[in-house]
């Protein structure tokens, strides 16, 4: 009778899987909270190796629809191939090395990184960023990379890549676009459906 009279006052208590929440405990400052966050979309300052390039697309659904309160994650080296190891060397190297982004403050729920392309990091191995998706509904974060369409030769020779079925490898595959002298790589994350982005078990 106790329980009956909570759940008459308070409803059912959300599911157990990762989101909503993160909105408020991971992205405030983006979300317009009144305290900051650790980390958000900008990756690279003035001082950071390498080309500047912004990073940007969506997550969808199954039926292709974006996914307004998703959460993107992305970790990578910059121009030189280099993480910074801690918060000076961060401050040093004008670099980051992860940042965060919501797809609910934007128009088109599209998630934005301004960073710098990053370089091999080891012989053999492609330009890439490691990517982590959180959305309401999964249980478990999901793991994904992204490479560039521009480098092709480098492509045909990782091995990570080249371990995904071929007919799959492009949905790892980001598409350059520069307009007014910005570099603009666009990747879409498919979650389900027919162009369901390869996602890795880390």
């Amino acid at each position: 009778m106790l329980m009956q009279g909570l759940q008459d006052n308070f409803g059912q208590t959300p599911s157990q899987t990762v989101g909503p929440y993160f909105a408020y405990g991971l992205a405030a400052a983006q979300y317009g909270y009144d305290f900051d966050q650790t980390f958000d979309t900008v990756l690279a300052g003035d001082e950071a190796h390498g080309r500047r390039i912004r990073l940007q697309g969506r997550v969808l659904d199954g039926e292709g629809m974006p996914v307004p309160d998703a959460l993107v994650e992305i970790s990578q080296v910059d121009g030189r191939g280099r993480y910074p190891r801690n918060v000076y060397e961060a401050s040093a190297m004008g670099f980051r090395g992860f940042g965060r982004c919501g797809t609910g403050t934007d128009l088109g729920n599209r998630y934005s990184f301004d960073t710098v392309k990053p370089a091999s990091q080891a012989e053999g191995e492609a330009p890439h960023i490691d990517m982590i998706v959180t959305m309401r509904g999964l249980l478990l974060h999901v793991f994904t990379r992204v490479y560039f369409d521009d480098e092709g030769a480098a492509n045909a020779e990782d091995a990570v890549l080249n371990s995904v079925p071929e007919a799959r490898r492009d949905t790892l595959i980001a598409r350059k676009d520069v307009r007014g002298g910005d570099v603009v790589y666009r990747f879409d994350v498919h979650m389900q459906g027919l162009y369901e982005t390869v996602f890795f078990d880390v």
